[in-house]
């Protein structure tokens, strides 16, 4: 159905007012979603564009138009124009984010840019999993864990072959030095979801399976691994 069809049917729309939410809300948001029936829709109100949502939504069959009516007051309609299962199954949106608009609403609209035009935008050159290695390793480098094992487990799940994290820990354990790798990295979240990986693909656990142990234990209900 073209835009200008279902844009007519927006006043139907399930309402969600997410603006100064603090916490993770899109789980929950993608449930609802989820369990929409096709031809329906949600309206999702945020302080800014709400950029993260875009790419999960289209793998559930979702057409997006957003509109701004107002400095700090976007509103995003989605319309499933099919029902899809949402294969990618993409984890841990950047939820941080949404912190931003409660310090300055415009430091929220423009953290969100950023990260769109860091990860999304096509002129992007390195692969995907190669940006999230780099990424970890700069998080290591200036000490936070959290988001270092986040970035593990996204690279993972999106289908780095293992043997590229062994790659990067012999770099760490060099670039930091011994004493740092047994003292920091050793007993560290990051190292724990590296192990994890490496035992269960020993026991021949199929990656599916590893996959979903990842999101389990080193996921958003981690309190050393989750941002809010």
């Amino acid at each position: 159905m073209s835009t200008a069809k279902w844009m007519d049917k927006r006043e139907t729309f399930q309402r969600i007012d997410v603006r100064g939410v603090q916490g993770n809300f899109f789980p929950g948001l993608k449930q609802r979603a989820a369990a929409l029936p096709q031809d329906a829709g949600l309206e999702v109100i945020q302080s800014f564009d709400p950029l993260p949502l875009y790419e999960v939504m289209e793998d559930l069959g979702y057409q997006h138009v957003t509109e701004q009516t107002g400095p700090a007051e976007f509103h995003a309609y989605f319309y499933r124009s099919e029902v899809r299962q949402g294969e990618k199954d993409i984890p841990m949106r950047p939820a941080a984010l949404t912190n931003l608009p409660l310090i300055d609403e415009e430091l929220g609209k423009v953290g969100v840019a950023f990260w769109d035009l860091t990860w999304n935008d096509e002129k992007r050159h390195l692969p995907y999993e190669t940006r999230l290695l780099l990424s970890l390793t700069n998080a290591v480098g200036a000490g936070r864990m959290r988001q270092a094992t986040r970035e593990l487990v996204k690279a993972y799940i999106h289908g780095l072959d293992s043997a590229a994290l062994d790659d990067v820990f012999e770099l760490l354990a060099w670039n930091q030095g011994i004493g740092y790798f047994s003292s920091e990295i050793g007993p560290s979240t990051l190292f724990a979801a590296y192990k994890a990986i490496k035992q269960q693909e020993r026991q021949g656990r199929p990656r599916e399976e590893i996959c979903r142990m990842l999101r389990e234990r080193f996921g958003e209900q981690n309190p050393d691994v989750r941002v809010q």
